[in-house]
C-alpha cells in the first residue's frame, strides 16, 4: 500500500515510536499495518475506483459534473496486526478480531 508522499519517508518512525513506548495506535491508512502498525480502520481505498466509471458514464451521457452527488465511503476495513499487539502486550478481544477484514499474524 502506498503511503502519502509527505509521510512515507517517516513511516518506520511513525510505526516504531508507539511500539517502543507500548502505545496502541489506530492508523487511518491501512498501509501502516503490514509494516508493523497495530491496526487501522479506514474507508476501503479501492471502492471509489470501482464506482468512478459510473460517474464517467453519466458525464458522457450529458450530466454536468456539478449535478452529480458527492458520495461518502460506504465500506470500511478493519486491519489488525497481532504480532504488534503481542509486542506491546495488548490482547485483542475475539469479538474485535471477528470483525476484522484482515488479521496479520
Amino acid at each position: 500500500m502506498v503511503l502519502g508522499a509527505g509521510f512515507s519517508s517517516y513511516q518506520a518512525r511513525i510505526i516504531n515510536l508507539p511500539v517502543q513506548y507500548r502505545l496502541p495506535v489506530i492508523y487511518s491508512n491501512p498501509g501502516y499495518v503490514p509494516a508493523g502498525g497495530l491496526m487501522s480502520y479506514a474507508a476501503d481505498l479501492v471502492e471509489p475506483f470501482r464506482r468512478a466509471p459510473t460517474y464517467v458514464d453519466k458525464i458522457f451521457k450529458g450530466m454536468k459534473p456539478a449535478d452529480l452527488p458527492v458520495e461518502q465511503p460506504t465500506k470500511f476495513e478493519l486491519v489488525i496486526n497481532l504480532k504488534t499487539a503481542k509486542q506491546i502486550g495488548l490482547t485483542i478481544p475475539p469479538s474485535v478480531l471477528a470483525r476484522a477484514e484482515k488479521v496479520i499474524k
